[in-house]
């Protein structure tokens, strides 16, 4: 969904903006229910989120997760093809899930009421 603010890509930026910093959390949520390789994760992200991420951005984050000690990693060998990284979360990494997207659900609740009218396309009265 692009937003079109009458100023070009700034609607876009903004957009963009608000993905970039749901990524993360969105990266452990995707991992919560087991072990995922890397493309796996990518089409999680795609399917159940509208984030289409490169593996550019994705691999810099789960390698950084993985320092935090938010997750575990391990190459397994395919039956075709080239070995693949799995990554799961770590008990840190469940926790920090958790708290996040409680966060996340408590600030979407409350900005959900604030732009109720603005959807609803409501006035006012000023």
């Amino acid at each position: 969904m692009a937003i079109n603010s009458g100023n070009g890509e700034r609607g876009e930026h903004w957009e963009a903006q608000l993905r970039k910093g749901c990524l993360e959390m969105a990266i452990l949520a995707s991992l919560w229910h087991g072990r995922l390789y890397g493309l796996e994760i990518l089409r999680s992200l795609a399917e159940n989120s509208r984030l289409e991420v490169a593996e550019g951005t994705l691999y810099p984050i789960l390698s950084r997760l993985k320092g935090e000690g938010l997750l575990q990693s391990e190459w397994v060998e395919a039956e075709a093809g080239h070995p693949r990284k799995y990554y799961w979360l770590t008990a840190p990494g469940r926790r920090r899930a958790r708290e996040m997207a409680g966060t996340w659900n408590e600030f979407a609740a409350k900005l959900a009421v604030l732009v109720e009218p603005v959807v609803a396309g409501r006035n006012g009265g000023r």
